[in-house]
């Protein structure tokens, strides 16, 4: 895929900086606008149905609400929160999740366009941790506020964030920008089976 962000040739007007200084300006000059083109897209356009091969799948109907008292077999709060959801705000809850996805969907263009523009893997991993929270800010819009408030809570007991771990707290347990962007990019797959879900990422 060919992209449009791709620095401009040496033949292009330069000022007297060198031109590794003017590659270097030229890329940071770029991050905010490949990220902004990332955005425009609707989330919606990565949702799929079961037949087909990627983005967010249907692979299982969603679950009567569990008895409020009956032990939730996860350790992971979240899926405790939904299994008890009343049916209609399940419904709800998978497709903000469907919708979540298609923002994932947004990030890995986002990723592909920034390598072939010449960004630095610490430059993408740090534009990708930014867009996946800015995807939670999105989708918890559609939320309950006791189900931010569960999700929340438990991002500010491993993070000290709302939103979870920040770019540096990703690179410091990982020890590489590059599984930072992995990382940034992964989908909770307990969550996703919870809402009948499966996310698979698109070719770029």
């Amino acid at each position: 895929m060919h992209s449009q962000y791709a620095p401009p040739s040496p033949s292009s007007p330069s000022s007297s900086s060198s031109p590794s200084s003017s590659s270097r300006l030229l890329r940071r000059a770029l991050l905010p606008f490949v990220a902004a083109v990332a955005l425009l897209g609707t989330a919606g356009t990565s949702v799929v149905t079961a037949a087909e091969s990627c983005g967010s799948i249907i692979t299982a109907p969603l679950a009567p609400p569990a008895p409020a008292d009956d032990p939730c077999p996860s350790t992971d709060p979240v899926v405790c929160r939904i299994r008890v959801l009343p049916m209609d705000e399940k419904v709800e809850a998978q497709r903000v999740r469907m919708q979540y996805h298609g923002l994932l969907e947004d990030m890995h263009r986002t990723e592909a366009n920034m390598r072939e523009a010449g960004f630095t893997d610490e430059e993408i991993a740090r534009e990708l941790v930014a867009m996946r929270n800015q995807a939670k800010e999105i989708t918890r819009a559609g939320m309950s506020p006791e189900e931010v408030r569960v999700l929340e809570e438990r991002n500010i007991a491993k993070y000290g964030n709302p939103l979870g771990p920040t770019a540096d707290q990703l690179y410091a347990k990982y020890g590489s920008w590059q599984q930072v962007i992995d990382a940034s990019m992964r989908t909770s797959y307990a969550v996703d089976r919870e809402l009948g879900l499966e996310y698979r990422p698109c070719p770029v």
